[in-house]
């Protein structure tokens, strides 16, 4: 089947209005585009998936029913970043605690050997900082324990 050059256009800003769904936590625009056949792991431009979208906005409906219908919980972006980095780097405690349920890498690194728990610590997310050491299976570094004393952890 071939579309036309309209549908093409209108088809694009379908797939533009998901992304937008997600980061404003409009869970029946979007669910109703998941039970059409929207591509749960869908990504952007950036390499940004409706799950990343929904995290880093703290949209929390979005990103349980995303995780639900089987987002990658550690897709990353063209930068390398999982949405739990981004979620330490806003403070979104709640949406944190979310993606760690659904099986987060808290160890993972962005490559360059940014980790959640750094993101963290760097912009003083005490509440983060404790759940992630909570589940992190890796002996923290020396910077970071450092990070830890100017935390008052």
């Amino acid at each position: 089947m071939k579309l036309t050059l309209e549908e093409e256009k209108k088809l694009e800003e379908l797939l533009q209005s998901s992304f937008d769904f997600a980061r404003n936590n409009d869970i029946e625009s979007l669910k109703i585009l998941l039970d059409s056949g929207l591509n749960v792991n869908l990504s952007n431009h950036k390499g940004n998936t409706l799950l990343m979208l929904a995290a880093y906005n703290n949209s929390i409906e979005c990103a349980k029913l995303l995780l639900e219908r089987g987002a990658e919980v550690d897709k990353r972006n063209d930068k390398n970043q999982t949405p739990l980095a981004g979620v330490c780097f806003k403070g979104y405690y709640d949406m944190a605690k979310l993606l760690i349920e659904c099986g987060a890498d808290v160890d993972s690194d962005n490559g360059m050997g940014l980790t959640p728990l750094n993101c963290a610590i760097i912009f003083r997310r005490k509440e983060i900082v404790t759940l992630l050491l909570k589940h992190s299976k890796k002996k923290m570094s020396f910077m970071q324990k450092m990070g830890l004393k100017l935390l008052g952890k």
